[in-house]
This record gives C-alpha cells, sequence and structure tokens, in this order.
C-alpha cells in the first residue's frame, strides 16, 4: 500500500473501515474511484456527503427518511392497520423488494441479546407499544431473523402485545424455494416442518 502516494493510502485507509471491505477490496475501490471521470468522482462525494445531511430518523417508522416521515409512511395507499416489525432498515428494503408487503412498518434498530447487554429499553419497543395503542394498528407481523435474538425478540413482542387488541403473526419460515433438503440446516427444516399448511 505505502507505493501509492499519501492521497490514495488515505482513502484506501476510509474505505477499508467500511463493513465487509478489506484492504484489499478497498485498494481496488481507490483505484476505480480514480479512473473513473471527475465529474462521477464528484458525484459520489457529493452523494456521501448529502446522506449525512439530509438523512434523519423517519418519526413514524423510526427508518431512514429525506424528511420528517418516510416515503412509505407519508404513502396513503398503504395500510395503516397493518404494522411489520423489523430489526433493521435494510430488513424492511429486502420485504419492500420482494412485493409483497402493502402496510407500513417499525423499525426496532436492533434485537434483543441479553449476553450481549441488549434488553427491551436498547431497542425501539416503547415506540412499537405507543403506535399499538394508538388503536390503528389490527395487526402485528413480526418479521425479526430466525437466529436466537430475532426469535427471542419475536417472542417478547407477542407477548408483551396479548393484553392489546390486535391480531400478531410471524412470518413463516423454512426452506427456501429451489432448495435441495440436503443442504438446510436442521432448525430451518425443524422451523419448515412446524409451520408445514395444507396444498
Amino acid at each position: 500500500m505505502y507505493h501509492y502516494p499519501d492521497s490514495v493510502q488515505n482513502l484506501i485507509k476510509h474505505l477499508a473501515r467500511l463493513p465487509g471491505i478489506g484492504e484489499k477490496t478497498a485498494e481496488r475501490l481507490a483505484v476505480h474511484i480514480l479512473k473513473m471521470k471527475r465529474e462521477e468522482a464528484e458525484k459520489l462525494a457529493r452523494s456521501i456527503s448529502a446522506i449525512k445531511e439530509k438523512i434523519r430518523i423517519c418519526s413514524m417508522c423510526l427508518g431512514m427518511s429525506d424528511g420528517e416521515v418516510c416515503s412509505i409512511c407519508g404513502d396513503p395507499a398503504r395500510d395503516a392497520a397493518l404494522l411489520c416489525v423489523v430489526e433493521q432498515p435494510a430488513d424492511m428494503a429486502s420485504i419492500e423488494k420482494s412485493g409483497s408487503f402493502r402496510g407500513l412498518y417499525h423499525i426496532l434498530n436492533g434485537a434483543l441479546s441479553p449476553m450481549n447487554g441488549i434488553g427491551p429499553d436498547d431497542i425501539n419497543l416503547k415506540e412499537l407499544i405507543t403506535r399499538v395503542r394508538g388503536g390503528e394498528v389490527k395487526e402485528v407481523v413480526i418479521a425479526t431473523g430466525t437466529n436466537l435474538e430475532g426469535e427471542s425478540t419475536a417472542g417478547y413482542i407477542a407477548e408483551v402485545l396479548k393484553e392489546h387488541p390486535v391480531n400478531v403473526t410471524r412470518i413463516a419460515s423454512g426452506v427456501p424455494v429451489g432448495g435441495d433438503l440436503k443442504y438446510v440446516d436442521q432448525v430451518t427444516l425443524r422451523k419448515a416442518m412446524e409451520t408445514r399448511h395444507a396444498v
């Protein structure tokens, strides 16, 4: 890396701090940026600067937004009676890409993990309860991960919401479409058997 000028080394160092980016990938990215047309590199720099200046927390779903309310929460065509609870904004984006959900979202920004010192007060559970108490939500779809933290978070939410007049459901999990059974782990297979349905 030291054979690069200081400015390139500095860019490589900063890129390597991004999650999932090692030094070799950071080096390739830096060289690619260097080869870009100046206008393209400036657009990239401006877009990075813009997200730090413009992105804020949506006052409803607690996800990312350019304004007070994100485009999903502000869409009058969405079903406000249907609320999907996810751990992170990326989970919401995945569900949106599938085109399978037309309700609103609530982002926890984490999952319960007592081993890591993350309890109910460390994620957006109070805000979820406040939304449910508002009376407009009729069904809460829990779409947390299927790992230990996601499952315990789902169980905790279901327990807390028992005293409220809402239907609480959990997304199904199991064998992926096109998946070969011999490559599917035991936990996934067990979940698939437990959530089997008539055909």
